[in-house]
């Protein structure tokens, strides 16, 4: 106690000592948290609370060991105005405007923000909901009052306002404008969902110059906002570059990050010049050159411009009444480095990728490896990857909870091995297969990550380096040679499958291929799906894909398919290469590593299918990760107009049947069935936006009640359920949610899953059978009666 009372003595006189300087140098602005609070010890204040000086200190005085927090209620009702506006100006100068209304907020989204969401598939039908044509800027404001007569009284005073202001939808030019009413909640959440994503929209861009924090959030009062905002993006014209906006319109604290490439000298040193005149501006206007995250080492060292050589000292005499060791956080607040040593970015002047060995096409990302080494850049760290609930991404993190198991961590871990920060062949390093190891290759990241990090993609060049260094095992060989021999064992089922089961063979595959005695492999089918003659008399055309799964181990999905296509009126045609043998995607090969192996695939299916596509004849798959490994993967394979062209063209069954359907060139008479149907969503499918078809088409039969599993990956991921190394973590990713769900379910509940390794893994850790919505579809044609698997199935 006498110690804290000498402390306490200390500050006081500190405060009472700098009292006149401490009024004439703090800004005058809501958001303000540069330096210390210095405030918090003025003479007038009627107690000093010491707590309000550790607030914004960024750890460098003190550490807490409990908090209390004060905490308000949520809004119970709201709405938004999404305000258009033609100039970034305009929208600036507006502001000052529309806070008159007492919003509860008013915040900046720009053009730069809105064409990246657009270029985003997550968010691209999100931003088409609220933004209309092509404004520079929209203001979102937000009225929260307790009855929502009144939010929608104040949604009307806006447009009012608006048009006040000059703005109409028919007005031209600057006089273009209006409101966008979002009082529906759906809309509301599409928002919040781009807000809340803001930063990483930004980070999303694939140039070599990246949106960059160092004067991101400068405040200033509102009646400045335009000027300043303007006199500021002329400040990075100057040294030849752009800014992007967004934020806090409301209280003049914008986001403004300027594009550059912090692994140029030249540009770190641009950096540092743009601070230099932005900070002036600042003062210019008497705002606060850090108003909502901190100083940092990018702004302390500007503190005696900001503050004064009297306040800085200050400063330090307050770090060191409470850390006079300078332990907690250095370099911050005060005593801080200079703001552009690279020696302390995260490209530091050695840092180089040079001599990358990659296999892909990376078409769109800059640097080494036609880009591989810019996509392997674009993680910016935000952690959206280390999320429990909601989405898909990153199952296996899940479970572990172990941040080399996120994406987040599996990407750093490339980009450290890539730049020669972990040695000498790091890529096929023993190391990097566990990183990687428990990737599923689910594709969440393509589509949930903000800035497009694609580990599955990733993936493919870490395995295609480990095989030409280590060769491949005899797992990845089984793996991939599957299509090649599974016509030789279909044939032999009768003798295969029974011994399959056996617990010593079980052990001696586990032993010898890595395959776990704990799981049971699929089972070969001697009805195999070999039919090759074309069915139905429709004008219409379709080629059906029939994937190396469903056609040695379910082909009653292949029959279901081709039957429902021909009864709705679709000339069915079976894809077949010209020696009328199977084909194959190449996605076993993918699995394995072999991608030239899987180019050599894509190729000859290429050959077969493009005289179909050139035509018009769409195709259509029934496996999710075999039919969009060509809209995928084989761009990056064989990169081209023809593999664009096949991309273009083809559909999973579902996704044609609900385009069909919404054309009004299907008009399916299906009988009822009345039945619940519970449905569990293949990765793949929520990876390209595409669960919503199947339930579009499920919708279509009378009488079915649908519902959707919110899950995470099956964990069966083709063979990654059956290694031995990760067949405990598959299991428990089932057990998350999926699992559950299903056991929740009646026994007369359909369960619908399209993906092969999800049937799979339900059937065998679920005990309940799963169907192929052709199936389910199949079963409400009046005139097709179902025929379950029976003896056929040895």
């Amino acid at each position: 106690p006498s110690e804290q009372a000498a402390l306490y003595e200390k500050l006081r006189t500190l405060g009472e000592r700098e009292a006149d300087e401490i009024r004439l140098r703090f800004p005058d602005v809501l958001r303000r948290v540069g330096g210390y609070n210095l405030d918090a010890l003025l003479p007038e204040r009627e107690s000093t609370n010491l707590a309000h000086l550790l607030v914004g200190s960024e750890g460098t005085l003190a550490c807490s060991t409990a908090i209390e927090l004060k905490l308000s209620p949520l809004p119970k009702n709201k709405v938004l105005g999404v305000c258009h506006f033609p100039t970034f100006y305009r929208a600036m100068d507006a502001a000052q405007h529309l806070v008159t209304l007492s919003p509860r907020a008013v915040e900046l989204v720009d053009s730069t923000m809105i064409a990246l969401a657009r270029d985003i598939d997550l968010f691209r039908p999100m931003v088409e909901q609220f933004v209309r044509g092509e404004p520079a800027a929209v203001l979102i404001v937000e009225f929260a009052f307790d009855e929502q007569d009144e939010n929608l009284r104040h949604l009307e005073l806006l447009d009012q306002m608006m048009g006040d202001l000059g703005y109409s939808w028919s007005g031209d030019g600057e006089r273009w404008g209006g409101v966008v009413e979002a009082a529906d909640l759906q809309v509301q959440a599409a928002i919040a969902e781009v807000r809340k994503a803001g930063l990483n929209i930004m980070m999303s861009m694939k140039s070599e110059g990246k949106p960059v924090s160092f004067v991101e959030d400068c405040a200033v009062a509102l009646p400045d906002l335009a000027e300043y905002t303007q006199a500021l993006t002329e400040v990075f014209e100057r040294h030849g570059t752009t800014g992007t906006w967004y934020a806090h319109a409301s209280v003049g604290c914008l986001h403004v990050r300027p594009v550059l490439n912090l692994k140029l000298e030249k540009d770190a040193d641009t950096m540092r010049a743009i601070a230099d005149e932005a900070f002036d501006l600042v003062l210019r206007y008497k705002g606060s050159h850090s108003g909502e995250h901190g100083d940092g080492i990018s702004r302390s060292e500007f503190h005696e411009k900001m503050f004064g050589e009297r306040m800085v000292r200050a400063f330090q005499s307050v770090k060191d009444s409470f850390d006079p060791d300078n332990i907690f956080n250095p370099g911050k607040i005060v005593n801080a480095p200079r703001m552009n040593d690279r020696a302390l970015l995260r490209y530091p002047p050695d840092y180089s990728m040079r001599g990358i060995e990659n296999r892909l096409e990376w078409q769109g990302y800059s640097g080494a490896g036609n880009g591989f080494q810019g996509a392997v850049e674009m993680c910016n760290n935000n952690g959206a990857c280390r999320k429990l609930q909601g989405g898909a991404m990153c199952p296996s993190y899940r479970v572990t909870r172990n941040e080399r198991d996120v994406t987040r961590g599996r990407v750093n871990t490339l980009r450290l091995a890539l730049s020669g920060q972990l040695g000498a062949d790091a890529m096929a390093s023993d190391e990097m297969h566990e990183t990687m190891k428990l990737c599923v290759s689910c594709k969440a990241c393509k589509r949930e990550c903000p800035t497009g990090v694609d580990m599955a993609k990733m993936k493919l060049e870490v395995l295609a380096a480990r095989v030409a260094t280590n060769g491949a095992t005899l797992h990845d060989r089984l793996i991939m040679r599957l299509p090649d021999y599974a016509p030789w064992l279909a044939r032999v089922a009768g003798v295969v499958n029974p011994l399959s089961r056996l617990l010593p063979i079980r052990i001696l595959t586990e032993k010898l291929a890595g395959f776990s005695r704990q799981r049971q492999l699929p089972q070969w089918r001697r009805d195999w799906f070999s039919e090759t003659a074309s069915t139905g008399s429709g004008e219409r055309e379709v080629v059906l894909l029939a994937d190396t799964f469903n056609t040695w181990f379910e082909p009653e999905n292949l029959r279901a398919a081709r039957n429902v296509l021909s009864q709705c009126g679709y000339r069915v045609h079976i894809a077949s290469s010209s020696d009328k043998t199977r084909l194959c995607c190449g996605r076993t090969c993918l699995a394995a590593g072999m991608l030239d192996q899987a180019r050599e695939h894509a190729q000859r299916l290429q050959r077969t299918l493009l005289p179909w596509v050139e035509r018009g004849v769409p195709v259509v798959g029934l496996e999710p990760s075999c039919l969009l490994t060509l809209r995928d993967e084989h761009l990056a394979l064989l990169p081209g107009a023809q593999t664009r062209l096949i991309a273009q063209n083809s559909f999973l069954f579902e996704e044609f049947l609900q385009r069909e359907l919404e054309s009004g060139k299907l008009k399916p008479s299906f009988a009822p069935l009345k039945k619940k149907a519970l449905l569990h969503g293949h990765c793949h499918q929520k990876a390209f936006n595409l669960m919503g078809s199947v339930s579009a088409v499920l919708s279509a039969v009378p009488d079915l009640q649908v519902k959707t599993i919110e899950s995470s990956c099956c964990g069966m991921a083709g063979a990654f359920g059956y290694a031995v190394d990760s067949a405990d973590v598959s299991r428990q990713m089932a057990e998350l949610d999926l699992l559950p769900a299903v056991a929740a379910a009646d026994a007369d509940t359909l369960i619908v899953a399209d993906g092969t390794s999800c049937r799979h893994q339900i059937e065998d850790l679920g005990d309940r059978r799963v169907y192929h919505v052709a199936r389910v579809l199949e079963m409400a044609l009046p005139s097709a009666p179902v025929v379950e698997r029976g003896p056929e199935h040895a």
